[in-house]
């Protein structure tokens, strides 16, 4: 059965591991098969009579076991380990043609490996990260296999972003006081953060698969393999690890029409189970170090809440309060617990806010009174089979001014149930008692008298039992945080 041979173009394998990138290795083996017509030149039918079966069988062992040594090849690469090719050993062994410091680097490399008697590798080479060829590849890549493929404007404009490896500083007191919010950005601004920037590391190992003796012609290099790592350790091998699939192909164009096929394996060194269990326990133990610092940092003084029990805190604010007669307003709260709720001997549920002059603000006088306020309660329900949901606890206001003689009149009552989440601006509408009388007016004859002679007016003594009859001023209790 002939062994299955997979395209080159199929898709990549992605891993993830919090091992160093440095301890990955490849393994790669490339191998000329024939030419690509439908047999191969010892399988062709003789002229005279044909060739039998065995014959041509001991014939295709002998041209398998007599293939030149340039056929085929195995190499065992590095991440990031160069391996020079045919065509940069012929550039760099003339110092005039280094022009960067990369090139210097390579010409000086070579000459050393000419002195240890040359290079090892002849059709296997690799490109690594810092090379021409990596910004070439991924500047000219192309998103479909048509020659005649035109590149649109985002592959163009996408083309010019390289997710390189940043060797980034660490953050200065200088540099936290940079701006936020560029305005005016740049092109190149522009060009460096309009996508996600996750640095990656790219790698290429090529194959040289041209005519035997001469190698080194850049029409025939071939990628086998794109290694690319980020940095939260995810490592992309397009194409993946042969494994139990089979090989690859690769079939050239031209006259010959050769058919070459390589495969990929991993050839990491695997870690011992004494040396995981091993850091397993170096993880499990940094773990619980870090646990402790952090139950450092909380304390161990911090209250936990009872089961089932909830425990509410109400951070609030009593903003301002408008449209109402009189000056010098002040606000008298109070908070009413319902049933199964309860609070800290501690606690005051009730308070008072500063007299506060109005200013006029548009069509009315308003009074800014921005007091805040801190309430704590528990709730806990005692039968767990009640399905009723819990009445929610209840703010009374009274709006009271003082006059010329400090005496005080009631400019209206009002309630707000706290509201089940954190909230701005929740408007409370108050309202005003009257006396039962047949004369109409802005007030009762009997509440004005009240409060022209003694500034006495007509007050409930418990506002909880009342029910608004008039909806007239507002008094605004914004700003109510809550945690729990």
């Amino acid at each position: 059965m002939a062994e299955p041979l997979w395209s080159a173009e199929a898709g990549g394998g992605v891993y993830r591991s919090r091992d160093p990138v440095r301890n990955l290795r490849l393994r790669v083996c490339i191998q000329r098969v024939t030419a690509a017509g439908p047999l191969p030149p010892q399988a062709a039918p003789a002229p005279s009579g044909g060739v039998e079966l065995p014959a041509l069988c001991a014939r295709a062992a002998h041209g398998a076991a007599g293939r030149p040594p340039a056929e085929e090849e195995r190499a065992e690469v590095g991440w990031q380990q160069k391996l020079f090719s045919q065509f940069e050993v012929d550039l760099y062994q003339n110092e005039s043609a280094c022009q960067t410091p990369l090139d210097r680097q390579y010409h000086e490399e070579i000459l050393k490996l000419e002195k240890a008697g040359g290079r090892k590798n002849h059709r296997i080479f690799t490109y690594t990260d810092h090379d021409r060829f990596t910004n070439l590849e991924e500047h000219c890549q192309k998103v479909t296999d048509s020659d005649c493929e035109m590149p649109s404007y985002l592959a163009e404009r996408m083309a010019n972003v390289r997710r390189r490896r940043q060797d980034r500083k660490p953050l200065e007191a200088s540099s936290l006081k940079s701006k936020i919010i560029t305005w005016e950005p740049s092109e190149e601004f522009i060009k460096n953060n309009h996508v996600i920037n996750t640095p990656v590391q790219t790698m290429y190992i090529m194959g040289d698969l041209g005519p035997y003796g001469k190698l080194g012609q850049r029409e025939y290099e071939y990628v086998l393999c794109t290694i690319k790592v980020d940095s939260n350790g995810v490592i992309t091998v397009k194409p993946d690890f042969t494994g139990s699939k089979g090989a690859y192909w690769i079939e050239l164009g031209g006259q010959k029409r050769e058919l070459w096929k390589y495969t990929i394996e991993n050839a990491s060194v695997q870690v011992q189970q004494e040396e995981e269990e091993r850091e397993q326990r170096v993880f499990r133990d940094l773990y619980s170090r870090h646990r402790e610092y952090l139950s450092s940092l909380v304390g161990s003084e911090f209250e936990m809440t009872l089961p089932g029990t909830l425990r509410l805190f109400v951070n609030g604010e009593v903003v301002s309060a408008q449209g109402y007669e009189y000056d010098n307003l002040y606000v008298h709260f109070f908070l009413e617990l319902p049933k199964h709720w309860s609070s800290p001997a501690f606690q005051q549920l009730s308070g008072v806010t500063q007299t506060c002059a109005t200013k006029t603000v548009g069509w009315d006088n308003v009074a800014y009174f921005c007091y805040p306020f801190t309430l704590e309660m528990f709730f806990t329900q005692e039968d767990e089979s009640e399905d009723c949901l819990p009445q929610w606890p209840v703010l009374y206001f009274e709006v009271l001014s003082l006059d010329f003689w400090q005496r005080y009149r009631v400019e209206g009552y009002g309630s707000l149930v706290l509201p089940a989440s954190p909230a701005v601006g929740p408007f409370c509408p108050t309202w005003n008692p009257r006396l039962t009388t047949s004369l109409t007016s802005s007030r009762s004859k009997g509440d004005s008298f009240s409060a022209g002679c003694v500034a006495g007016a007509c007050s409930v003594e418990n506002p909880g039992n009342q029910s608004p009859h008039a909806h007239h001023p507002h008094l605004a209790p914004c700003r109510a945080g809550y945690s729990c």
